[in-house]
């Protein structure tokens, strides 16, 4: 008889949640895994605090009644914006992507000097800065908006990608942020990238993945804190991942595969109710 696993509820908006998913299968082999990606009411980013609060609440509860014994919100934007909304309505432990970052990249940084990339809605929040500057860290935000549709039509390789990049990583490192020996990734999409911006990042500089220091914390926490596993009966139903998206089961199935590394199989669509 095979073990029994413990099982994680992975959240995002979108699609690039996946790079934390296949970071947590790496590190965490011996769980099953739920994801809900909220596809049809991306992207969080222009909405108001209270909507995604109550969006990403909404998933929370249905990964709970699927049986998670631990939720990780890999969304930055949920993350920053409704964490402590979301971990207040759970009943079971919650990790956001935002304090993992940034304790890793306080960890590496040899001059105090970090330059954090995101979304607009997660830089105009601030989460990275606040959670930086409480590490003693001197922190410095660049908004990057044409990354996650570039990273989404799949040119991870492109030139056009390579040539925007390099003006937002120009942008990023001025203004007394020359010798800033950190870039932290602020956006699930950004792992895909990782090849370029090594390419393309000051040679001195240090990139942390939000999605790879997540994982980390999770299996730490997990090493603590075990979870309960389901019964044998319970999981008899209970895939090794399986996806929950609330827009097209297609085209979940063709974009999560580029973010998660293989084919995504197990996808059902679900309407959550406003």
């Amino acid at each position: 008889m095979p073990p029994r696993r413990p099982t994680i509820g992975v959240f995002d908006s979108g699609f690039g949640g996946l790079t934390v998913l296949r970071e947590l299968a790496a590190l965490v082999p011996d769980a099953d895994y739920i994801y809900f990606g909220d596809t049809a009411r991306l992207p969080y980013g222009s909405k108001s605090v209270e909507t995604v609060a109550r969006y990403a609440t909404g998933a929370a509860h249905y990964l709970e009644r699927h049986g998670a014994g631990m939720l990780v919100i890999a969304c930055n934007t949920a993350t920053a914006l409704a964490l402590d909304r979301i971990t207040e309505a759970a009943s079971v432990p919650v990790i956001g992507v935002v304090e993992p970052g940034a304790e890793r990249a306080a960890a590496a940084s040899q001059n105090r000097k970090v330059v954090v990339i995101g979304t607009e809605a997660t830089v105009a929040s601030h989460a990275y800065l606040r959670a930086l500057q409480a590490r003693g860290m001197d922190a410095k935000e660049k908004a990057c908006p044409l990354l996650v549709p570039l990273v989404e039509e799949g040119w991870v390789e492109h030139p056009v990608t390579e040539v925007v990049a390099q003006i937002y990583l120009n942008e990023a490192f001025a203004g007394g942020f020359e010798h800033a020996d950190v870039l932290v990734l602020g956006c699930t999409h950004y792992p895909l990238l990782k090849p370029l911006l090594h390419r393309i990042a000051p040679a001195h500089v240090t990139i942390v993945d939000s999605a790879e220091s997540t994982a980390q914390v999770v299996s730490e926490q997990l090493r603590r804190s075990p979870l309960p596993i389901l019964t044998d009966e319970e999981r008899r139903h209970t895939p090794r991942f399986k996806f929950f998206a609330t827009d097209s089961v297609e085209k979940f199935r063709r974009l999560g595969a580029r973010f998660l590394g293989h084919p995504v199989e197990d996808v059902q669509h679900v309407d959550l109710k406003e």
